[in-house]
């Protein structure tokens, strides 16, 4: 089985925040509703944190115990890093649900590479996944921060009854609920109210700084946000290079294997034509004929390799009326699904067309497929306030594609990446073939 992520330069862990201004953190962090949410976030998490992270421990020692038992215990360890990364994308959810920090939902690592080995190797990159690390250890401080928070709560409640027990309480003392503390009844009222306040602002104190935690564990620094822009704006730098390199190439190979031959057929008829026309005129005039046949064989190869490089109807028309022009021409039958609200770019809509018509070569001519099915929509990015279109091409052929160094697939990375998208393969033996690729609108 092959699952790749075809654009290598695009971030597999998904670890990153939109960069946000630290006047605006704070703000938020600080805010009433924000500390409301968290107290109830924290208070929750003091509850079934611990059987969570009690569950988590129960599978490692499993795993651990039962190591050498036929294997068993591989099974527990496996079951543990999936555990793992659930619990890191609830909690990557749960964070930017709470504060907006602006954190891409996580992923499970692809390690690119088909077969049981590929998948095993996509095991370790998960298990050793800096950023799912991370999360857990967002999880342990809110978890510890929910329980100071449960005795907090406790502590205000006795806070009230020692602040109301001189009203049914005999002479005497009085013990804080959950301490060996003691007062004498007298005080008890005074206690009462010095308790509630101390809690109250205890628990607040823990709202905000869980928030503070949050954004130095979970946001990455304004150094690596940087590096990993540059990283990426050199990646699209180098895939639009290759791109451009395979598509010449493409240009070369066509020109040279398909045109060019035929023009060198019409240029050798048309001279055999010329000696025959004063002996053999009927001759003459039959290889014209074919001349002419074979030059109109070359306009339309052409054409074709024209609308290759660019296909003017997504200018005049957009990128639907060019899927569906498209999707009449395929050899094999599609299904066209396309849903936009609006036009993007015309790179991006470049972008998008190259890669479906690509993949629905590929899957006429190496997947034996007998129906294809394309889906394209223009969706919403909340967290950026962008548009990204997304395309999903899917065929029931034999499955088991790869990515090869000038190939289709190698051209729709290429492709894609320059445009600033990602874009992803899912090929297990045995089919289907999926292709998605998404693709920033203003790209």
């Amino acid at each position: 089985m092959t699952t790749a992520p075809l654009t290598p330069a695009a971030p597999r862990e998904a670890p990153g925040a939109t960069p946000a201004r630290p006047a605006k953190t704070r703000s938020q962090i600080a805010s009433p509703a924000r500390i409301a949410f968290a107290i109830a976030h924290l208070a929750a998490l003091g509850v079934i944190g611990s059987a969570l992270f009690g569950f988590l421990f129960s599978l490692l020692g499993l795993g651990l115990g039962l190591l050498l038992v036929i294997g068993i215990g591989l099974l527990f360890l496996v079951g543990l890093v999936y555990v793992l990364f659930a619990l890191g994308w609830l909690e990557t959810a749960r964070v930017d649900g709470l504060y907006h920090f602006g954190l891409s939902p996580r992923r499970l690592r692809r390690s690119g590479r088909p077969g049981f080995g590929g998948w095993l190797r996509s095991l370790g990159q998960q298990a050793i996944d800096p950023g799912m690390w991370r999360a857990i250890a967002n999880l342990a401080v809110a978890t510890l921060l929910g329980g100071i928070v449960l005795f907090l709560f406790q502590a205000i409640s006795s806070g009230i009854v020692f602040t109301f027990s001189p009203l049914f309480a005999d002479d005497g003392v009085l013990r804080l609920f959950g301490t060996g503390f003691v007062v004498a009844s007298g005080w008890a009222a005074l206690v009462g109210i010095l308790v509630v306040i101390l809690a109250v602002g205890g628990i607040v104190g823990l709202a905000i700084l869980h928030g503070v935690l949050a954004r130095a564990i979970m946001v990455p620094s304004r150094e690596a946000q940087l590096a990993e822009e540059a990283r990426a704006s050199n990646a699209q730098r180098v895939g639009a290079v290759r791109a451009a390199d395979l598509e010449r190439t493409r240009i070369e190979r066509d020109l040279h294997d398909g045109v060019q031959p035929r023009l060198v057929s019409v240029g050798m008829t048309l001279g055999l034509a010329q000696q025959k026309l004063d002996t053999d005129p009927a001759a003459a005039k039959e290889l014209i004929a074919e001349a002419h046949t074979s030059t109109k064989a070359a306009i339309t190869e052409l054409r074709q390799l024209a609308r290759g490089i660019h296909t003017s109807v997504l200018d005049d028309r957009g990128l639907d009326a060019a899927l569906s022009a498209l999707a009449a021409r395929s050899v094999v039958p599609v299904q066209l699904d396309v849903r936009m609200d609006g036009r993007c770019s015309r790179d991006t809509e470049a972008a998008a067309y190259f890669a479906i018509a690509e993949a629905l070569t590929n899957a006429a001519k190496h997947a034996r497929a007998s129906e294809c099915r394309v889906v394209v929509r223009l969706r919403d990015e909340p967290q950026t306030g962008s548009r990204t279109l997304w395309a999903r091409v899917e065929d029931n052929g034999v499955g088991g594609a790869q990515v090869i160094a000038g190939g289709g697939i190698d051209g729709i990375i290429n492709r894609v990446l320059a445009a600033g998208g990602t874009a992803r393969l899912d090929s297990p033996i045995g089919g289907p073939t999926s292709v998605e690729v998404s693709i920033p609108c203003a790209s």
